[in-house]
């Protein structure tokens, strides 16, 4: 078992997936990138590097050193952009001494280096590794990159979970279509008669606690994690994936949840990625196809360049603790970053600034005291109080939105 760490090197713009969390903590499909690649790869994770102000906020998530590594010593350590959701087959091959390097961007994806060398390139000098060229493009760098490793993430982590995974026999009166061997039912999960669990495209996993409500159908392939709540007549589409905690109504296709999100309500939403104490008023639904069917132009940031995306199929990337009122448009590819609270009438277009406060008057900044009060209120809803690197972390980056 080789020793690893994982690292964010903060060469890219991926808010709103990032911003309160590590890259390598982001979910991409039922896992994170860091666990993904840890199982996969079989790996020991010793230590993590992020930037400065995530350092307290992950120290909290992880019971790993932070930013600093184990005492010198021990073996060649193997580094991992945490930029990287799926293991290339060289990282597998590296030898010590070398580093696999992204052709396209000129930055490191793997290492495997000596400590003291680690140390060095960690530290952004990578000039004693022997540089292994990777022609393919394989670090996230805009948050829509979620939606090109999507499907194969959801259907690898799905095969990793099926490996340990605790199961039940699929209880009366739910309808299982195709291979149930393919159904994974956690025996602490509830899924009430009347449920249609569709296993013909891949499988499908409920989590630990999680409920699967009368009249819900679930196409695999698909993963409802732990403590998450499937609500009657849901239509859960393939390559949906709900982190823990979540309420999920109205039909959802090929969405990622990051987890504590709300979309309990009627309306759709396809091929977004949402984060966490998300709240989707009564009849909020997103556009994943333009009317011309051409490719998706998108914007990482306000102030940011129109950037094309390769995809053609392409929702909207909604930030932690985003709100929007009832009835609400979100168009297609819209990037709406932590923190909006949309109520009003037109539609979300492009790409919404953090903190943004909108109504039909107009659009200004959240005021953080109010903001502050809501995510008590939110968070407190699921007995979670979120901890002082957590609110400092919010302070910080609402003192940027409102000087940036």
């Amino acid at each position: 078992m080789r020793s690893a760490v994982f690292f964010d090197d903060a060469r890219a713009r991926l808010e709103p997936l990032t911003g309160l969390r590590p890259v390598f903590d982001v979910r991409l499909g039922p896992l994170s990138t860091l666990h993904r690649v840890t199982a996969a790869l079989d790996l020991r994770v010793v230590a993590l590097f992020v930037p400065p102000e995530l350092e307290a906020l992950t120290g909290e998530r992880h019971d790993l050193p932070i930013n600093r590594l184990p005492e010198r010593g021990g073996g060649p350590l193997l580094l991992v952009n945490g930029r990287c959701p799926m293991p290339p087959q060289q990282l597998a091959s590296l030898r010590e001494g070398q580093a696999l390097v992204e052709s396209a961007s000129g930055d490191v994806v793997a290492a495997l280096l000596a400590p003291d060398a680690a140390r060095a390139l960690l530290e952004g000098d990578d000039a004693g590794a022997e540089r292994v060229e990777l022609d393919e493009s394989v670090l996230l760098s805009r948050p829509w990159h979620f939606r090109a490793v999507r499907d194969q993430a959801v259907e690898f982590d799905l095969d990793l979970l099926a490996r340990d995974a605790r199961r039940r026999d699929v209880p009366g009166g739910v309808t299982v279509l195709g291979d149930p061997s393919g159904v994974q039912i956690d025996p602490d999960a509830e899924v009430l008669p009347g449920a249609v669990l569709d296993a013909e495209g891949g499988r499908i996993t409920i989590g630990a606690g999680a409920i699967v409500r009368p009249g819900a159908v679930i196409v695999g392939p698909c993963y409802v994690g732990p403590e998450s709540r499937v609500v009657e007549h849901a239509v859960l589409r393939a390559h949906t994936c709900v982190g823990r905690c979540c309420r999920v109504g109205g039909e959802v296709a090929g969405v990622v949840f990051q987890g504590y999100a709300n979309k309990v309500h009627e309306g759709f939403l396809g091929d977004s990625w949402v984060g966490e104490w998300v709240n989707l008023g009564a009849g909020t639904t997103n556009s994943n196809l333009l009317n011309t069917y051409a490719e998706v132009i998108a914007r990482a940031d306000p102030a940011g360049p129109n950037e094309r995306t390769g995809e053609t199929f392409l929702g909207a990337m909604i930030g932690d603790h985003v709100k929007t009122a009832i009835g609400t448009r979100i168009m297609t590819g819209a990037v709406v970053h932590l923190g909006t609270m949309w109520a009003a009438g037109r539609p979300v277009v492009g790409c919404v600034r953090p903190f943004a406060w909108a109504t039909d008057d107009g659009e200004r900044l959240y005021r953080l005291p109010k903001f502050l009060e809501v995510v008590q209120a939110v968070m407190a809803r699921r007995n979670i109080e979120p901890t002082d690197a957590y609110l400092a972390r919010i302070r910080a980056l609402h003192a940027h939105a409102a000087h940036g």
